[in-house]
């Protein structure tokens, strides 16, 4: 009996188990970022305009709500919400894919298994990856969009998100597109490093999942774990996030850029503001990345849970 278990130990070491593609994890990823950015928009913009706003005019987070609706509409609670999905959909494909291959190349080649130190750099090299090729244009123009008051094209500088796009290459170059890119960076890469390794570890510790053991995850499952794991982001990340938003926001209109950089940033928010200004939005941060990051890993858990089950476990769906 020892000598057979030792010969099953051994074909199981040596033969690790299937990992799900990274064509699957992107697909997964592109539908959570869909779903997620359908549901939140009106909190990213709650949260644009509490980060740009020097002269208190909103009280809060639910006086910036009901001030933006009055005075501008509750479609104006949707304001960029068509390069805020856009742009949600190709960052999740992007994270989700580009994690996938680097946990891949991380991973031992004779057990197959992926250490914690591997997983980290896999989620932020896939969090710089995404902060610049997506997220960074993206973010530009939709937060040019959210910073503009009222609804009546006439009044408005920017028409729409390609007209936006256009007029920023036409007055800024084509750079302008990517105004903000280390502070997006430095969040991007935190953010994801983190968030990959604390979902994982949460899957483990409440739930025994592992990935490629066939075992789906309840979508109450996933959303207490994708909550939970996004949640540490925001709070680390906070003075990046409002250096990027002020960067990405100002524009030259043929007078000097108030902020010469990430740093001079930091410094004059600082001065001017006081510490807590470096985590102005904040709270719309929290109710809106980690209940978004819920809604995601619910959808992606459900699609990659479906593929582990009928391609690698063959097990009946």
């Amino acid at each position: 009996m020892k000598q057979q278990h030792a010969v099953q130990e051994n074909h199981h070491n040596s033969n690790p188990k299937k990992s799900i593609p990274p064509y699957m994890k992107a697909i997964s990823g592109s539908l959570g970022g869909i779903v997620e950015a359908s549901c939140l928009q009106p909190i990213d913009v709650i949260k644009t305009r509490l980060q740009l706003d020097r002269s208190g005019n909103y009280r809060g987070i639910i006086h910036c709500g009901t001030t933006i609706s009055h005075t501008e509409g509750v479609r104006a609670l949707w304001k960029g919400l068509t390069p805020f999905a856009t742009h949600l959909t190709l960052k999740y494909t992007l994270r989700m894919g580009s994690n996938a291959m680097l946990q891949s190349a991380f991973k031992d080649s004779k057990t197959g298994k992926l250490s914690n130190h591997g997983r980290f750099l896999s989620g932020f090299g896939a969090g710089v990856l995404e902060a610049l090729v997506v997220v960074t244009p993206f973010e530009v123009v939709k937060i040019r969009l959210q910073q503009q008051r009222g609804l009546s094209p006439e009044l408005l500088k920017y028409k729409g998100p390609v007209h936006c796009a256009r007029m920023i290459i036409r007055e800024e170059g084509l750079l302008g597109l990517w105004a903000g890119a280390a502070p997006t960076v430095m969040r991007n890469g935190t953010n994801q490093a983190a968030m990959f390794t604390a979902k994982n570890a949460f899957d483990v510790f409440l739930w025994k999942k592992h990935e490629g053991d066939g075992k789906v995850l309840q979508p109450w499952q996933s959303m207490i774990s994708g909550f939970l794991a996004g949640t540490a982001g925001p709070v680390c990340t906070g003075p990046f996030d409002v250096v990027k938003t002020r960067l990405m926001a100002q524009s030259r209109d043929g007078g000097e850029l108030k902020y010469k950089g990430m740093f001079h940033a930091i410094r004059t928010i600082y001065a001017e503001e006081g510490l807590l200004a470096l985590w102005k939005g904040l709270l719309p941060r929290l109710m809106r990345i980690p209940p978004g990051q819920a809604i995601m890993w619910a959808v992606a858990d459900q699609v990659t849970g479906f593929y582990e089950r009928r391609y690698l476990q063959n097990a009946p769906l």
